[in-house]
């Protein structure tokens, strides 16, 4: 797969969410967007990634950044797991990885074990009341995040180097469009 390109142009999707709403890449023309691909829906380290979004929305609101997360899982997994968060954004299920392929997602096994052999990592997703059995036995979707700039340009394209690497919280916040 592909991954993405720094100016590119993001592709566009069409996309139901978790609340029935079609959620249109192309309605967010004019505004800036960080596109949040998580693992799977049952997996502890994107729910407390999740949690974080959900934790800094306002100031992502304040800086004028939406927000757009996707889950590698069926409608069901997401409104089981991530969805009872609440999040005051878009969660998109992308179980058949349709858009995930369009983004370059890898599946990594041996990103997997490099998470796995970390045990502050593990602790931190085991004890932070988001385990899952289930996560033990899917695919080991590796996160990645896009910050498309008002244009619908890829400003910035984050593929993460494990099961928790996203971009950090304050690279978001300290986005100045036109600058990198």
């Amino acid at each position: 797969m592909e991954k993405i390109e720094l100016n590119s142009l993001a592709i566009s999707f069409n996309a139901t969410d978790l609340k029935g709403n079609i959620i249109n890449l192309e309605d967010y023309k004019g505004q800036k967007l960080l596109l949040s691909f998580f693992r799977k829906a049952a997996c502890p380290f994107c729910n407390l990634g999740i949690q974080q979004l959900i934790k800094n929305h306002h100031k992502f609101e304040d800086k004028g950044i939406k927000i757009i997360a996707l889950f590698a899982s069926s409608k069901e997994d997401v409104e089981k797991y991530a969805g009872k968060q609440n999040p005051p954004f878009p969660i998109i299920p992308d179980g058949d990885f349709k858009i995930y392929k369009q983004y370059g997602i890898e599946v990594s096994y041996i990103r997997m074990l490099k998470t796995m052999a970390n045990p502050k990592k593990v602790i931190k997703a085991m004890f932070g009341g988001f385990f899952s059995s289930k996560s033990m036995n899917e695919d080991p979707v590796i996160p990645a995040d896009f910050l498309i700039d008002e244009n619908q340009r890829v400003f910035r394209a984050y593929y993460g180097k494990d099961f928790d690497d996203h971009i950090p919280i304050s690279d978001i916040l300290s986005w100045k469009s036109g600058k990198s």
